[in-house]
This record gives C-alpha cells, structure tokens and sequence, in this order.
C-alpha cells in the first residue's frame, strides 16, 4: 500500500520528473539568463532616456519597445525558476554577481548606444546557450522552449541593431 502524504508534504515536494540536482543546475543557468536580461533591459531603459541625435526619434521608439520586451521576459524567466522549485534572484547584488553586461558609465552617443546594445544582446544569447546542456540533459522541454524563444529574440533584435551600424 502506497503512503499516504500529507497535505503540506504533496505542496512541498516537487515531482515534475526533474531531479532536484537537474533542477538546480537548470536554475543556475536561468539565474544568470535572468540577471543578464535585467541588465540588459536596464541599459536599454537608460539609453532611451538618454539618446540624442539625428536618429533620436527612432532610437527612441526602438529602445523602447526593446526594453518593453525586456521587461516582459523578465517574468517568464523568474517564473520559469520558481517553478522549478528555487526563489529567482531580484536584488541589485545578486544581479551583479551573475550578469556579464557590463554596466555603461555616462552617456554614449547615439551609435554606441546601438554598439553596446549589440554586445549585450550577443552577450545574453551565450548565456541562453550556455544553459542548454543542463535543460538538454535533464529533458526540460518547458526550460529548452524558453530558452529557444530567448535566443531567437535575442539573435533578432542584435542584428536589427547592428544594420544601424552598416
């Protein structure tokens, strides 16, 4: 006979078909994927405050459905990580510690802006892809499909950026 668990034991213990080693692994990639695209999405955020320049009102209207994007993501990552059974990070020092972006002192002019934007969507699609073996290997399929749409997005608007450039 099957033992019978508790009410707060089920609501506890996480089964999804994922061991919480994988789990864990899984979520220190996304961990990461999450700190990148806040800082990400907090540079682009800035950048469009900030731009100036001949190609203001296009920039500006750029920037800020990038950083709108951004700001979406933001949930289904951290989302993505509760549900596999960790707290996501959220604060300014944990963010630092995990995100390659660097951060942007001053104020670039318009094309740096889109150069440094350039770097920092390349740089969150490595991190998308450096997570996958851990999703691959577990068969995370709802982490993979994440991941997918990240680099997608990621690859996309890094090149529309970088025809700016040209």
């Amino acid at each position: 006979m099957a033992k019978k668990q508790s009410a707060s034991q089920s609501t506890a213990t996480i089964d999804i078909g994922i061991s919480e080693k994988d789990r864990e692994k899984i979520v220190g990639g996304l961990s990461c994927l999450l700190a990148d695209t806040y800082s990400l999405y907090l540079k682009t955020h800035n950048f469009h405050w900030n731009v100036e320049g001949p190609m203001f009102n296009t920039l500006h209207l750029m920037f800020m459905d990038q950083y709108t994007e951004l700001w979406n993501a933001l949930d289904l990552i951290a989302e993505r990580i509760r549900a596999l059974g960790y707290p996501a990070p959220g604060t300014y020092k944990q963010f630092a510690k995990l995100t390659s972006i660097p951060e942007t002192d001053g104020v670039p002019e318009a094309l740096e802006m889109v150069r440094l934007l350039v770097a920092g969507h390349e740089a969150v699609a490595r991190t998308a892809r450096k997570a996958f073996p851990a999703v691959d290997d577990a068969g995370d399929e709802s982490s993979a499909d994440l991941l997918t749409q990240r680099l997608q997005i990621h690859e996309k608007t890094a090149w529309m950026l970088r025809s700016l450039l040209k």
